[in-house]
């Protein structure tokens, strides 16, 4: 293919819209472009991409034994109404002209469940895999970062169906392991980290992280024993007693327990405020948050310095909807503004208190009434908990959960892929059940398994750029080699560049050939700009019989080659390029 005969409306300033470098990239090398906020036009090159990608999830599903399908997008109210989520807060819904509801396809999972009922009906159609590439639609609140969180976007979704729970679990890492071979095939550097299921299940998940500082996940990481989980989920193990925060101004842990004291704290509301007013350290306070869990109110203690986990309290109330209170419940429930609640005397609420308050000892937390705190508070002698539960975020430096010897980091992480266990969630739901060896009647163990195409596209550019461009991995490049005729004018140039553009088609390398009427620099930096891994130019040396050939992640790499053994020097380099990973790769990794 000719550049002459593309469409790549490239820019040269970047667009004061995009604040990521691959939503700023996308756009100035003309992947994509913007409709309305979170919806893209996906161009030529991405288009390529998205096809590389999806080729290769086709392939390895092919190697699972997964069978390709195509749902509708439209999903009629009743069929959601099902597992009550019609009125999820991100469907879009629309009516015919019969007045009949539907929803734009956000998942697939009731769709797919309604076939299962109808079609799995015997254990001898069991286990089936399904998957398919299609069109979602989520009322984004807040899309962002181009194609990160988007509100229309292509998703590949894949389906399992098994009779019992180590079917499932055989479906499960079968799953895992093909997503694994499909990133490292991309040369996309990947966590596979513990993560909350929402509000598609609560069995075991997992999320495939590509880490990255543009990411909107937190990911806690173990180096030493590759243990990853996000922060919604990643569980803090409890406190040794020697670690307890200790004061040293006589607010907050002492080493004996002190009168409880009540102070007034005029205007203070935060833990900032109250311990700057009181002249000591957030850790020695505890902060109480008044939360409603299916309407019933619940008091979440953690303490100063730590913030609740608000996915780890919904897990272990067991409820479908968590909010905090607003202030008018919070003075209903504690007598007291917010900024003012806390445990002491408390009435009502179920009171749960973090592992951390199990070791402190004269704390500082609010007394239930305006502008004023207690002192010296214990638990036990003060206030009695309902429970301890591992209630707050994991931070770096707290022990890994798998390993107390290794200690946490932090990083950012771009989600591209996630594998559920989903279990009966929508099958009991739905009542997909199938008849066993004994002509009893079972329900179907289900697990959905999704990778973001976009995004999976834009989380490679993050991790692999440079201040001139695109650096393409060559399995999902949009064309492998760009062919640059220094000058469009001389026509050896061009027959030669030609020649070698069908020498590299005919092994099955993508070339594409700029015969563009520009300067060489323009064509140069359009180059870097889209970022084919390797490119070739045809100029001065070819009266002697030579080509130029570098590779786009190394600029260093610059050599001439021989006419007629340009084909194999640039095959023999995108295999290279193909099983080693850029600098960029290899330090996200």
């Amino acid at each position: 293919m000719k550049v002459s005969d593309c469409f790549i409306p490239t820019l040269r300033e970047v667009p004061a819209e995009a604040e990521i470098p691959s939503h700023q990239l996308l756009l100035r090398a003309g992947f994509i472009r913007k409709l309305g906020a979170g919806i893209y036009t996906y161009l030529p090159l991405a288009w390529r991409v998205i096809g590389k990608i999806e080729a290769l999830l086709k392939d390895e599903m092919d190697s699972i034994g997964c069978g390709e399908i195509r749902m509708p997008t439209l999903h009629p109210q009743e069929l959601l109404e099902e597992t009550n989520r019609w009125d999820v807060d991100v469907v879009y819904k629309l009516k015919d002209r019969r007045e009949a509801s539907f929803a734009l396809g956000f998942t697939h999972e009731e769709v797919i469940t309604d076939i299962a009922r109808r079609d799995f009906r015997s254990w001898r159609d069991l286990p089936r895999l399904l998957y398919q590439v299609q069109t979602k639609f989520r009322d984004e609140p807040r899309p962002r970062g181009g194609l990160i969180r988007t509100r229309e976007f292509i998703m590949y979704d894949a389906y399992s169906f098994d009779r019992d729970d180590a079917g499932m679990e055989l479906s499960f890492q079968k799953f895992k392991t093909a997503y694994s071979r499909v990133f490292n095939r991309m040369g996309l550097p990947f966590v596979i980290a513990e993560a909350d299921g929402g509000a598609i299940g609560d069995l075991d998940n997992n999320e495939f992280v590509v880490l990255s500082p543009s990411g909107e996940d937190t990911i806690l990481i173990c180096r030493e024993t590759g243990y990853a989980a996000n922060v919604e989920c990643c569980p803090v193990l409890p406190p040794d007693p020697a670690d307890a925060p200790i004061a040293t101004n006589g607010n907050g842990n002492g080493n004996g327990d002190k009168p409880l004291e009540i102070v007034s704290t005029p205007g203070a509301r935060t833990i900032d405020e109250v311990a700057g007013m009181l002249g000591t350290a957030p850790m020695h306070l505890v902060k109480t948050l008044i939360y409603l869990a299916d309407g019933a109110p619940v008091a979440a203690l953690v303490r100063g310095d730590h913030e609740v986990n608000e996915v780890k309290l919904r897990r272990l109330l067991n409820v479908a909807e968590l909010f905090l209170a607003d202030d008018t419940t919070v003075e209903r429930i504690t007598g007291a503004p917010t900024g003012f609640a806390g445990p002491v005397g408390l009435i009502g609420p179920r009171v749960i208190a973090d592992h951390a308050l199990s070791v402190m000892r004269n704390f500082i937390t609010g007394a239930n009434q305006a502008d004023a705190h207690y002192v010296h508070v214990n638990v036990g002698r003060d206030f009695a908990p309902t429970e301890f539960a591992d209630l707050r975020n994991a931070l770096p430096g707290d022990p890994s959960p798998d390993d107390s010897r290794y200690l946490l980091t932090e990083a950012r992480g771009i989600e591209v892929g996630h594998v559920f266990k989903l279990g009966t969630k929508y099958s009991a739901a739905m009542n997909a059940t199938f008849t066993d060896e004994n002509s009893h009647l079972q329900t179907i163990q289900m697990g959905s398994y999704g990778i973001g195409l976009g995004r999976t596209m834009a989380a490679a550019i993050e991790i692999s750029h440079d201040g001139n461009g695109i650096i393409w991995h060559p399995a999902i490049a949009p064309f492998q080699v760009v062919i640059v005729v220094a000058d469009w004018r001389d026509p050896a140039g061009l027959e030669s560049g030609q020649a070698l553009h069908d020498a590299l088609e005919i092994r099955g390398i993508d070339a594409l050939l700029d015969d563009r009427d520009e300067r060489a620099g323009v064509k140069f930096k359009d180059a870097d700009l889209v970022g084919y891994p390797v490119r070739v130019v045809v100029g001065k040396g070819l009266a002697n019989g030579f080509l130029e050939i570098r590779a786009r992640r190394d600029a260093a790499s610059s050599r001439e080659v021989p006419v007629l053994e340009a084909a194999d020097a640039i095959a023999a380099l995108l295999i290279e390029l193909r099983d080693g990973p850029s600098e960029q790769q290899a330090a996200a990794a």
